[in-house]
């Protein structure tokens, strides 16, 4: 091949190569170009449950100077109070377990160890709330430490279809009355997120009244609990492609 064969054949090679990096270019530009007539938009539906999950955090604290004999002392109580719990156990209705276990030195106004506190907790759980309370107050040697209420996973799924057609309902209602209004005569949806089916925080308890109201209560009577209502929200959310009459 000739010299000015081969420097040809170059050119050739590199106007080729403009070429294709031109077209390239091109092609991404069409494909990175902002959609028309497209809209966002998103809709929210919820609802009230009543909680039906109930949780009360039992305690027991002791103090001492040595580690090890308080120690026994909070396990003491707490294997006595499972022994008596775990009689009246029914899976979901009403659950046993432990809690937090702790113990930690106290210190000296001078410095030093002047004893120790430790604290072991019992927890009892479940949908029985008449039974989870009563049982509460007949557990010798604990205090109540925490009540907390929530909504189940069962009643929970059985809410949350209903909340989801309703927020998809609000989505397509408001989809189709903003296309209308635009100016346009109908619409597809272009993407859309389904999010949700969260419980809502709920009332707070007032727990100085409830722990002030187990603390008068006899140990043989039901402790006073009071259920709230919990909120399960579904949001819809998304963009729609608006077209023409």
């Amino acid at each position: 091949m000739s010299h000015r064969t081969a420097a040809r054949l170059r050119r050739a090679l590199a106007l080729a190569s403009l070429v294709a990096l031109a077209q390239g270019a091109a092609a991404q530009t069409a494909v990175l170009a902002p959609p028309a007539n497209v809209l966002q938009l998103s809709a929210e539906a919820s609802t009230e449950v009543p909680q039906d999950l109930l949780a009360i955090t039992l305690q027991v604290v002791r103090e001492g100077s040595d580690a090890a004999t308080v120690q026994s002392q909070l396990r003491q109580v707490l294997d006595a109070a499972l022994t008596e719990a775990r009689k009246a156990q029914r899976p979901g209705q009403l659950d046993v377990r432990t809690g937090a276990f702790s113990l930690y030195p106290r210190t000296a106004p001078k410095g030093g160890i002047a004893g120790w506190q430790g604290m072991a907790e019992l927890v009892l759980e479940g949908r029985d709330l008449p039974a989870i309370s009563a049982l509460a107050g007949k557990l010798p040697g604990l205090s109540v430490a925490r009540v907390g209420f929530g909504l189940s996973r069962e009643a929970r799924e059985r809410v949350a279809g209903e909340v989801s057609a309703e927020a998809i309902a609000k989505f397509r209602q408001r989809a189709a009355s903003y296309a209308q209004q635009f100016g346009f005569g109908g619409w597809s949806v272009r993407e859309v997120n389904i999010s949700g089916g969260d419980v809502g925080p709920s009332a707070p308890v007032p727990m100085f009244r409830v722990a002030r109201a187990m603390a008068a209560a006899p140990a043989d009577e039901s402790q006073p609990v009071e259920a709230g209502r919990a909120t399960v929200s579904v949001t819809v959310s998304g963009s729609i492609q608006m077209s023409p009459r």
